[in-house]
């Protein structure tokens, strides 16, 4: 097996602004907890990222720091396995995303099909704030401060990896070498969820998700609001499953797709009611919620150890970040201070001594 030093190196996370919910698990919390044992996994906590777009309110950017971390310890992430950092606490992060800035284009970043969409969704028009332009440039900051080969994302985030790639190959250009390198994005099986209404994907800002902390009786309700066939109205009836929530669920979550099948076979040709469909799902996500729930609960109890968790990984990736921060400077030919001292290196010192 690999030494940690010799694996993949895999960075991942999620902005700070609310609590994980099933998408997350579906499309990204699976597959981190199948990948640390056999990857260097490091995993953002955003909440630099979180402010783009949340600046009115701080507070809810802070309060979510534990909450998503604690979601990440339910679901199985391992800290000996997994570094959980805090984006705000690396500085080298910031620097990046500065020196990165010179490397991109505003059209550039107007054109990415990831940032339009999301602009359009937020209804900022030409409000845009910066920082929110200038996501993907603290994005591909975020992935080569650690020399990230591999970033779970969805489909939709793609064009981010893509313009991460760009920057990256214009940075080893002027460098002369390759000082960075190239990600590709992994892309899981289940696209993205849909929301319990049906009209968007599953989305904290939506307020149409099932949390990875959902009580017995939330999850229930969920389930039995979920958006099926409209015309489905009596059991009787033919049903469609293209675009049904319920069966798009049992998809993604339910471990027997012959019984899935069965299921759909019956409700297309007419004589299965909703409550059926939704009553097999209501199993399914009781079934891995309640484990989740439980651990999470006990982590809840005890925030000092979240906390110490988060302190101890951020720590561990300031080293990383800090070390890539001078390998890009250093290869740019950047002005550097060496300490003690405060002088400068070799080469600028011959310079001083010329001039």
């Amino acid at each position: 097996m690999p030494t940690c030093a010799e694996r993949p190196v895999i960075l991942t996370g999620d902005r700070t602004t609310g609590p994980l919910h099933l998408g997350h698990y579906v499309g990204s919390l699976k597959n981190r907890v199948a990948l640390q044992s056999t990857h260097r996994q490091f995993l953002l906590l955003a909440d630099a990222q979180a402010l783009t777009d949340n600046a009115h309110d701080p507070a809810k950017v802070s309060r979510n720091i534990l909450e998503i971390a604690t979601d990440y310890l339910a679901v199985g992430i391992e800290p000996d396995l997994t570094t959980i950092c805090l984006q705000s606490h690396l500085p080298a992060l910031a620097d990046l995303t500065l020196l990165y800035m010179n490397f991109v284009t505003v059209a550039r970043l107007e054109r990415n099909p990831t940032i339009k969409d999301e602009i359009q969704a937020r209804g900022f028009g030409r409000d845009i704030p910066a920082g929110f332009l200038c996501y993907p440039v603290a994005q591909a900051a975020d992935i080569t401060a650690f020399k990230a080969t591999i970033v779970p994302v969805g489909e939709d985030q793609a064009p981010l990896i893509e313009q991460t790639n760009e920057i990256v190959r214009r940075i080893n250009r002027q460098a002369g070498r390759d000082v960075l390198p190239e990600a590709r994005a992994l892309i899981p099986r289940v696209g993205r969820l849909p929301g319990i209404d049906g009209k968007a994907k599953m989305s904290k800002s939506q307020g149409n998700t099932i949390p990875l902390s959902a009580a017995p009786d939330q999850i229930r309700d969920a389930v039995r609001r979920m958006f099926t066939d409209p015309n489905h109205v009596r059991a009787s009836d033919p049903g469609r499953i293209e675009g049904n929530v319920v069966f798009t669920y049992l998809d993604a979550f339910d471990d027997d797709p012959a019984a899935v099948a069965n299921l759909k076979a019956r409700y297309i040709r007419g004589g299965l009611g909703d409550s059926v469909v939704k009553e097999r799902l209501d199993e399914v996500l009781q079934a891995i919620l309640a484990p989740i729930r439980a651990r999470r609960n006990l982590l809840a109890r005890d925030p000092g150890h979240v906390l110490d968790v988060i302190r101890r990984g951020t720590a561990q990736a300031r080293g990383v970040t800090e070390a890539t921060l001078r390998d890009v400077r250093d290869a740019l030919g950047l002005f550097t201070l060496h300490e003690p001292g405060g002088i400068v290196g070799d080469t600028h010192r011959m310079q001083y001594a010329q001039q």
